[in-house]
């Protein structure tokens, strides 16, 4: 029906032509316009509407020169300064991921002043697959604290182009009891010549090395707790089975240790209700 009108109108405005000759090629080219213009609009009319695809939101990429992008972005001074519950915004390096569950991620990251530990942050699978060791991201969120550890939750993030930072595992050995420890919670450390002092017993009575879960009443591949001393104290460490599975070294390390030997350590200063550190790595020294 839409093309029998369009024709008709066509055959009128050439008629129209017809009878206008004398006033020259105005009169035309008009008419040559309102066919145009009526068949564009009846093509357009008849043509369905296209189908909206759905996409997956990922984080943006920004540049590290974008002047209004980094406006408002936090020295970590700053962020240890703010209050509690309020929002903050930070530049950081991805270290370690925790774990990816229902478009979340827990991230260890860090920059050269300080860490920062990303609790549940926004994320697609995609972008996570991105947020490899040296990655820069700017987050947004809000300062946190749960039983002594400051971390930044309900936050979302984007990639930040340019350098790469990788810290270096620095040596917090002798600042365990101290009050300067705290300083550097969540930051990449390590620990040298401590010793393995037991962690609980097992069912028969016996002192045993390690506990699945912190009262043991867990699996293989459960977290793992156990108990190190240095200078007379002794602290529990952690190898947290979402960071650091069964199948890792770590792990199997942690599994093999017997009461009394030495140890060196590296792994993130994370902290609840005191110092309890999630090691990554082990070696066995004596």
């Amino acid at each position: 029906m839409k093309k029998t009108i369009v024709l008709a109108l066509a055959l009128s405005m050439a008629l129209a032509v017809a009878g206008c000759a004398k006033t020259g090629e105005p009169a035309a080219t008009a008419a040559s316009e309102a066919v145009s213009t009526t068949a564009e609009t009846a093509q357009e009319e008849s043509t369905p509407a296209a189908a909206v695809e759905e996409t997956t939101t990922v984080a943006e990429t920004v540049t590290t020169d974008s002047a209004d992008a980094a406006a408002g972005v936090m020295t970590y001074e700053e962020y240890m300064a703010a209050d509690l519950d309020s929002q903050v915004v930070i530049e950081t390096y991805v270290q370690a991921k925790q774990s990816w569950w229902e478009d979340k991620a827990t991230v260890y990251s860090q920059d050269k002043d300080g860490a920062y530990f990303l609790y549940n942050m926004a994320c697609s699978e995609e972008d996570y697959e991105r947020l490899v060791p040296g990655t820069k991201i700017r987050v947004t969120g809000y300062k946190s604290e749960w039983s002594g550890e400051i971390e930044l939750m309900d936050a979302t993030f984007e990639f930040v182009e340019g350098d790469e930072f990788i810290a270096d595992a620095l040596d917090v050995t002798d600042m365990l009891g101290t009050d300067g420890l705290i300083d550097h919670q969540n930051q990449f450390v390590t620990f040298k010549g401590m010793t393995v002092e037991a962690a609980g017993q097992d069912a028969d009575g016996n002192d045993v090395a390690y506990l699945y879960n912190w009262d043991g009443s867990g699996t293989e591949g459960d977290d793992l707790y156990f108990n190190v001393s240095y200078n007379g104290e002794t602290y529990t460490f952690t190898v947290e089975s979402y960071l650091c599975d069964k199948t890792t070294d770590v792990y199997k390390a942690v599994q093999s240790l017997e009461i009394g030997q030495t140890v060196d350590m590296e792994g993130f200063l994370y902290w609840y209700e005191g110092v309890n550190p999630h090691i990554t790595s082990l070696t066995v020294v004596k």
